[in-house]
C-alpha cells in the first residue's frame, strides 16, 4: 500500500486532532475579532495550500462578507511592490512545511505593515508558526508522501474554525461530525479501486466543480497531475460552458463535484450538454442529492451520507471535505493501475521553495 493511500485513511483521525486540539486557541481567536474585526482578508499559499486558499476565499466571503483576495507572492517577491496593509487587514499565509519562502514573505511584509497575521501549517517549528502572531496548527502527523492529502484537508478544516473566529454562523457541532463524513467517503474505497481500473489509459481530463466545491476540482486535477501524470484541466462550471466545453467530444473524459444545493441547477445542465455530447462523465456526489445519485448514466461515485443542510448558510457548506477524498482515493488507485509511485513523483519533493 502507498504512503498517500495509508495518509488519505489517516483523515478521520487527523481532523478529529485538529479540532480537538485547536479548539480553545479559535474561542480566543473570536474575542479577539470580537475587538477588532478585519475589513479585508488576504490568502497567501501555493501548491495544494493555494487550493485549500480558494475553498477559504469562498467560505470567507459566504459566510463573514468580508473580502477576500487571494495573494500573488510575486507582486512583492519579484516586484518588490508595497503593499497598503493595515491594521485593518488580515493576512493568513496557508504552507503544509511551513517554509514556502515566497509566502513566509508575504506574511513576513504584511505583518510589518500593521496587518493581523495567521499561519496554517503542519510544522510547529517551522519558520511561519513562529512568525505569525497567531498560528494554527493542521495535526496531520507527518506527511511522507509528497502527494498532499491530509494537510489540505487540515488546512480546509483550519477555514471554517477561522470563520467561525470571525463571527461567521458557522456551527461548531457540524464541523465536529466532518471526521464521520471521511469515514464515510472512505468507505468507497473498493468500488473506486474497481472505477480506477476504467480509466488506466487515460491521458487528458477535466474537473468541474463551482462555489465552494471549486477548489476541489483544483486539487483533484492536481492530484491526477502529480501522481498519474495525467493532463487534468480544471474549471467552475459556468467558466467551462463559455468555451472549453468545444475541446469535449465523445469518450472525452470529464469529473464533476454535484453536491444539492444552488450550484446543482448550473451543473445539471452542464451534464445534460455532456450527455448530448456522448462524454465519458463521472460524479462525486451524496445521499442529499437524490437527482445526481440517480444519473447512472454519468457513474455517480455517491457518499453514503446526507451532507445537504437546511440552515442559514448554503446546502453544500460541509461538502468539500468528505467530497474530495473519494478524489483523492481514485488518484491513489489511477498511480497504482498505471505502473507508477504516487509517493515520489518525478521532478518533485515534499518542500518547494520559490521566489
Amino acid at each position: 500500500m502507498s504512503k498517500m493511500l495509508d495518509e488519505i485513511r489517516q483523515q478521520p483521525a487527523a481532523l478529529e486532532r485538529t479540532f480537538r486540539a485547536e479548539l480553545r486557541s479559535i474561542e480566543k481567536l473570536k474575542k479577539h475579532f470580537a475587538k477588532r474585526r478585519p475589513k479585508f482578508i488576504v490568502l497567501s499559499a501555493r501548491g495544494t495550500s493555494d487550493n485549500a486558499a480558494q475553498f477559504g476565499r469562498y467560505l470567507l466571503e459566504i459566510a463573514t462578507g468580508i473580502p477576500v483576495s487571494l495573494a500573488a507572492p510575486s507582486i512583492v517577491t519579484l516586484y518588490g511592490a508595497p503593499m497598503a496593509y493595515n491594521e485593518d487587514t488580515l493576512v493568513i499565509a496557508i504552507s503544509q512545511s511551513g517554509e514556502s519562502t515566497d509566502t513566509n514573505l508575504v506574511l513576513e511584509r504584511a505583518k510589518a505593515a500593521g496587518a493581523f497575521t495567521i499561519g496554517v501549517t503542519n510544522e510547529p517549528e517551522s519558520s511561519l508558526a513562529k512568525m505569525a502572531e497567531h498560528a494554527f496548527l493542521v495535526r496531520a502527523g507527518r506527511e511522507k508522501s509528497v502527494a498532499a492529502t491530509k494537510t489540505y484537508t487540515g488546512q480546509v478544516l483550519a477555514m471554517y474554525l477561522i470563520a467561525y473566529a470571525l463571527g461567521a454562523p458557522v456551527d461548531l457541532d457540524e464541523i465536529r461530525q466532518l471526521p464521520d463524513h471521511a469515514n464515510a467517503a472512505l468507505s468507497l474505497y473498493p468500488q473506486i479501486a474497481e472505477r480506477a481500473i476504467r480509466y488506466r489509459f487515460m491521458e487528458h481530463v477535466v474537473v468541474v466543480g463551482r462555489g465552494l466545491n471549486y477548489s476541489n476540482a483544483f486539487e483533484f486535477a492536481l492530484k491526477m497531475m502529480e501522481t498519474c501524470y495525467v493532463v487534468a484541466e480544471r474549471f467552475s462550471s459556468a467558466d467551462f460552458l463559455h468555451g472549453p466545453i468545444a475541446m469535449v467530444e465523445a469518450a472525452f473524459p470529464v469529473f464533476l463535484f454535484t453536491p444539492s444545493g444552488v450550484t446543482w441547477p448550473s451543473m445539471h445542465e452542464m451534464l445534460e450538454k455532456l450527455t448530448g455530447l456522448h462524454a465519458e462523465t463521472m460524479l462525486i456526489t451524496d445521499q442529499s442529492n437524490a437527482a445526481a445519485a440517480n444519473l447512472k448514466t454519468s457513474r455517480p461515485i455517491v457518499i453514503p451520507a446526507k451532507l445537504g443542510r437546511k440552515k442559514a448558510l448554503p446546502e453544500e457548506l460541509f461538502t468539500p471535505i468528505p467530497y474530495i477524498i473519494p478524489a483523492q482515493l481514485f488518484a491513489a488507485c489511477l498511480a497504482s493501475e498505471k505502473g507508477l509511485n504516487p509517493d515520489q513523483p518525478r521532478t518533485l519533493s515534499k518542500v518547494t521553495r520559490t521566489l
